[in-house]
């Protein structure tokens, strides 16, 4: 299978991120639709996963065979889907126990852990306007969800750790550009899932009772594959560190999605947070497209 090498393409690689996290989205309004539909959070991240891979299989196999499974480095694939399965757990369980206020806001400090590994893991550099403007768009995320006075609880570890665990996923991401193809870097992360995920999600399955179930549960899986594909590809054309604050643009589309799919209007505070964001991502292409030019 051939693998597409690395490229120097950053503002292809931020458009490409922007539309994987909008794509993102389409998983968090599809799984939300089937939990209030009365889905078991469980069987929903097996549907999610076991779609990825259904669909990887159906687009790729026929064309590569074998190859498909052929990984340059077999042990980071599977560690990456490791991590990526682990956050999706870890952000499970600590949801049960706190609100989606926190856990979004403690989410949303990955940008800040990937820059952090980057620089030992990846050999990347981060200068101090790129870190300014990381931490202007995590103010303008706290400005939007404002998580004061949220008790300190100990499921806040699990959130911990959801951040650590997606923080490594994007970083192995990085690494494996270049050395496995998207379609088995695709494979191996959702197929990882499906398989540990099966025993648990099988033991009490319920189906969708109603039409706009069966379509989010239909979705939910070709919203992961198409995610995943778009966040290998810009992660092949652009640095980690660069990419990670564009991560701050799912809020937007979350505020955009829980007003048109579940009448969930935003408030004023979050239109300013958005705002805030929007000024911070704006900030580094502005940046990254004078470095590219010299300036």
């Amino acid at each position: 299978m051939s693998v597409e090498p690395v490229e120097d393409r950053v503002f292809k690689g931020i458009i490409l991120m922007m539309l994987a996290f909008l794509v993102f989205t389409g998983i968090d309004t599809s799984a939300k639709w089937l939990v209030l539909a009365g889905m078991a959070p469980l069987q929903v991240v097996f549907v999610r996963y076991a779609g990825h891979a259904l669909i990887s299989l159906m687009v790729v196999l026929p064309q590569e065979g074998r190859a498909l499974f052929h990984s340059e480095n077999l042990k980071l694939e599977i560690l990456r889907g490791v991590f990526l399965l682990g956050s999706t757990i870890c952000n499970f369980t600590a949801v049960k126990y706190l609100s989606l206020t926190f856990t979004t806001a403690i989410f949303f400090t990955t940008p800040l852990v990937v820059c952090a590994l980057s620089i030992p893991l990846l050999g990347e550099k981060v200068g101090p306007r790129r870190w300014a403007a990381i931490f202007v768009g995590f103010i303008g995320v706290l400005v939007a969800i404002r998580p004061w006075g949220e008790d300190v609880h100990w499921a806040i570890f699990f959130s911990l750790g959801a951040v650590m665990m997606a923080s490594c996923y994007f970083v192995l991401t990085r690494r494996l550009a270049g050395v496995d193809s998207a379609a088995t870097q695709q494979f191996y992360s959702a197929g990882l899932a499906t398989i540990l995920m099966a025993p648990v999600a099988l033991m009490d399955w319920s189906w969708p009772t109603d039409t706009a179930s069966w379509t989010a549960f239909s979705l939910i899986g070709i919203f992961g594959w198409a995610g995943h594909q778009l966040l290998v590809v810009a992660h092949r054309c652009a640095p980690a560190s660069t990419l990670s604050p564009f991560v701050y643009v799912q809020i937007i589309y979350m505020t955009a999605s829980s007003w048109i799919i579940f009448n969930q209007p935003p408030e004023g505070w979050h239109i300013v947070g958005a705002a805030i964001i929007l000024c911070s991502g704006l900030y580094i292409w502005m940046r990254e497209r004078s470095l590219q030019a010299g300036r």
